[in-house]
């Protein structure tokens, strides 16, 4: 007979994980310091929300609101602060940040809990790059918070404290995986799936769009060699990657987005923000029309946060996994070794 795993909450594994949850600790003090530091409001974003955010993949957590009078609406737990956050940046916050509860289904790895905490902050009349800055620099604090300089995954191994390696996605894909990702792309942007289908050096399902190849060449040849040695900067996504970030103002094709990765891990994504209503609100539809397609639903979408566009400043913004930063920064193997009741 299989015996039974002990509970998070057993005395002997929780004494193993303590010295992990304070490290952790240490950490998320150390970053409410630095934010302090730079003069960022720290704000509290409601988590039950209108709609849950609006990318195919992303995948909430549904629930009803009832009213006194018994009336009932759809509600769902945010899988980001992002959409209030920048509500707020409309109102005529500068300057902000939130420690996040989050929500999303259909996400447990050793990577992925469906409850975590975000990281999420913004910088309005300040260049995405100033966020990539940031983003750096809270790597460092967290090792420094954590008392090491060496993160660990896998096999993978990175100094926190290292210059950083700054790719562009095209870069990326031409050293570690042969293909020439621009080809793919036609001069207004638009993906010729067949191209990138040919150029692939991973199998490609007969059903898989230039979305899905992107994602499999990423995964399996890509990430795997980012952040080793160094933290590295992936950035200058393609724009039909990049849902919320504007574009590149030297090349329409890509956006404004990078990803930051440690140990083949990635820790955070961040855009130069889309303030655009129409715009935002068309590619809104485009995501929400592929993921009834493939999962058959659709989520509303958030008019509030559309009004707000048409409000807000230019603006720089990322998220950041804080429990994969701790469990990197803390020498931990699995996410649910950092947080201090994981979910059932």
């Amino acid at each position: 007979m299989t015996p039974t795993p002990r509970a998070w909450f057993d005395p002997e594994r929780h004494r193993d994980r303590r010295p992990l949850l304070l490290a952790r600790n240490r950490i998320v003090a150390a970053i409410r310091q630095w934010f302090a530091a730079r003069e960022f409001l720290e704000v509290e974003c409601a988590a039950l929300q209108r709609s849950p955010g609006n990318e195919t993949h992303l995948h909430g957590f549904a629930t009803e609101l009832v009213a006194p009078d018994g009336g009932r609406s759809r509600r769902y737990l945010h899988t980001s602060p992002e959409f209030a956050c920048k509500k707020l940046l409309a109102a005529g916050e500068r300057r902000i940040f939130d420690l996040a509860r989050v929500w999303r289904n259909r996400e447990r790895t050793a990577l992925h809990s469906p409850e975590f905490t975000m990281l999420e902050w913004y910088r309005a009349d300040e260049d995405y790059r100033t966020v990539i800055a940031d983003a750096l620099a809270l790597v460092a604090v967290a090792a420094e918070a954590a008392d090491t300089r060496r993160m660990d995954w896998r096999g993978a191994a990175a100094d926190p404290l290292a210059e950083a390696e700054w790719l562009t996605v095209t870069e990326a894909f031409r050293r570690h995986a042969g293909v020439a990702l621009l080809e793919t792309l036609d001069g207004e942007g638009r993906p010729d799936r067949d191209a990138l289908a040919k150029a692939s050096p991973v199998a490609v399902a007969a059903a898989d769009s230039w979305s899905d190849i992107f994602s499999r060449i990423l995964v399996a040849r890509v990430e795997p060699r980012l952040g080793l040695g160094a933290p590295t900067v992936l950035y200058e996504y393609p724009l039909v990657e990049a849902a919320l970030a504007r574009a590149c103002p030297h090349d329409g094709r890509l956006a404004e987005r990078f990803e930051l990765y440690v140990c083949g891990v990635e820790l955070a994504n961040g855009f130069g923000e889309l303030v655009d209503p129409v715009e935002q609100r068309a590619r809104f539809e485009a995501e929400m029309t592929l993921k009834e397609k493939l999962y058959g639903e659709r989520y509303p979408i958030d008019e509030e946060l559309l009004q707000a566009l048409a409000l807000m400043p230019q603006t720089a913004g990322v998220a950041l996994g804080l429990d994969r930063l701790a469990m990197l920064a803390a020498g931990a193997t699995h996410i649910d070794q950092v947080l201090w009741t994981p979910p059932a």
